[in-house]
């Protein structure tokens, strides 16, 4: 199959205004809305949400005018999560989800992606077929008069959503104190309210966007804001959620921080002891800490590895019928309850067991062990051609046959930024140290 260019590991990103422009926006909204049209003569809708991020309005109506131009209409929820749109994609029946956003990018960036009617996200050739449209003219729909398409107000589908979210706390989180940061991003006028309602007692920090404070110094990429805040305030839990609340970084009553790993471990012990996880299996990444596998491994877990990015995980989750996967970032796939990430989900899934527990959260992190592990991300002018380049690729073999088999390394081009990525995990924290930097300055060297 030819390779996407425009889509990367989670949809298309760049700087808004510049490599996503407006112009850019309102063609892949066309030429979404001509593939994915389905048969027959109801009119194609679309339910379609952004992040806080300034220039998020902007890109909205730019695709707005491509959705309706096509022949589609747009049920516009304005500020939502993005699994909030992949929720109501599928309960709703629509054709399309559309969320604008970049995620845990900077305020600058901003993001497409899309969800099919049935909440997951497009396939590989799906995507590649709205490429080859955004270029071209010839097979997009021009709807005349009455087939133009309309914006239809949101109503009340945002509470479908939250109601959908309170049913995974029956009992609620009463006797609770959470740290809640929203990264001043699309989780700030739900996830407080929503576990204060549950019974929690609820201190929110960084939950007033401004449109450009977006991820700025908090959330799920600056977890120690949280770690702190949980052991200055005595609390139970910190909850760390990133710009599109689609991530979910915690800490600890003891300030440890607990990332994607540490919290699938929790879960899946849980699952286990019973007898209620799925094939007891958890899918990770190759970017999962070894720990974590071996902690898996002691519980009598079997830990499966897929490529970096959420939707190789759900892909290799529904291959080896798993129900639990995710990515040390704190991405993490709950499938009986949600089609793709959820921080929300998460949160509720993981603080539920933990009231029902009567224990520490610090017990579920002490079930497995951190290897010392360092990851650098490097900036680079373009990704491409790392991988034959003779200086990384020399580098990358000495490091491997230094590490042996008490360590690995992984170097490998972001699908989101113009970043390479080096990581290397080992028993012995003075090789990680040694080798980690001295890879990435050859990358930065070697990338100008």
């Amino acid at each position: 199959m030819k390779k996407r260019e425009l889509f990367g590991t989670d949809g298309v990103r760049g700087v808004a205004n510049q490599e996503l422009s407006v112009h850019l926006s309102l063609r892949i909204a066309r030429a979404a809305a001509t593939v994915l049209r389905r048969q027959g003569d109801a009119r194609p809708c679309v339910v379609m949400g952004r992040d806080t991020r300034i220039s998020g309005e902007m890109i909205a109506a730019a695709m707005t005018a491509g959705f309706c131009s096509a022949g589609a209409d747009v049920i516009d929820m304005g500020v939502m999560p993005t699994a909030g749109i992949a929720y109501l994609a599928q309960v709703l029946d629509v054709d399309l989800g559309a969320v604008i956003s970049a995620s845990h990018n900077p305020f600058e960036f901003n993001g497409i992606k899309f969800f099919s009617h049935e909440g997951f996200k497009l396939p590989d050739d799906v995507e590649l077929a709205i490429e080859e449209r955004v270029n071209s003219t010839e097979h997009l729909d021009h709807p005349l008069g009455d087939k133009i398409g309309r914006v239809i107000p949101a109503g009340d589908n945002a509470e479908k959503y939250l109601d959908y979210l309170r049913k995974l706390a029956p009992d609620g989180l009463a006797g609770l104190h959470l740290v809640v940061d929203c990264a001043n991003g699309a989780a700030s006028h739900i996830a407080p309210a929503l576990l204060r309602e549950l019974g929690a007692k609820v201190t929110e920090i960084h939950c007033e966007p401004d449109g450009i404070n977006i991820n700025e110094g908090c959330g799920a990429t600056h977890v120690d804001v949280v770690m702190n805040a949980v052991k200055e305030l005595g609390a139970d839990a910190g909850l760390s959620f990133d710009g599109d609340a689609d991530r979910l970084m915690m800490a600890d009553e003891l300030g440890q921080k607990m990332d994607g790993d540490h919290i699938m471990a929790m879960v899946g012990y849980i699952l286990h002891q019973q007898g209620k996880l799925a094939c007891d299996c958890i899918v990770g990444t190759v970017m999962s800490n070894l720990g974590f596998e071996r902690a898996l491994q002691q519980m009598g877990i079997e830990m499966v590895r897929a490529q970096v990015g959420d939707r190789y995980v759900l892909e290799e989750m529904q291959r080896r019928g798993a129900a639990i996967g995710g990515e040390q970032s704190g991405h993490l796939i709950f499938l009986e309850e949600s089609t793709t990430g959820d921080g929300l989900v998460t949160a509720l899934v993981v603080l539920s067991m933990l009231r029902a527990s009567g224990k520490k959260l610090s017990f579920f992190h002490d079930l497995m062990k951190d290897y010392p592990q360092q990851l650098i991300n490097v900036t680079v002018a373009s990704v491409k051609g790392w991988e034959t380049h003779a200086d990384i690729m020399n580098a990358i073999a000495e490091a491997e046959a230094d590490l042996g088999t008490e360590g690995r390394i992984l170097v490998r081009a972001s699908g989101t930024e113009p970043k390479i990525r080096v990581m290397i995990e080992a028993l012995d924290q003075t090789k990680v140290d040694h080798w980690t930097p001295l890879i990435a300055d050859i990358v930065k060297k070697s990338m100008v």
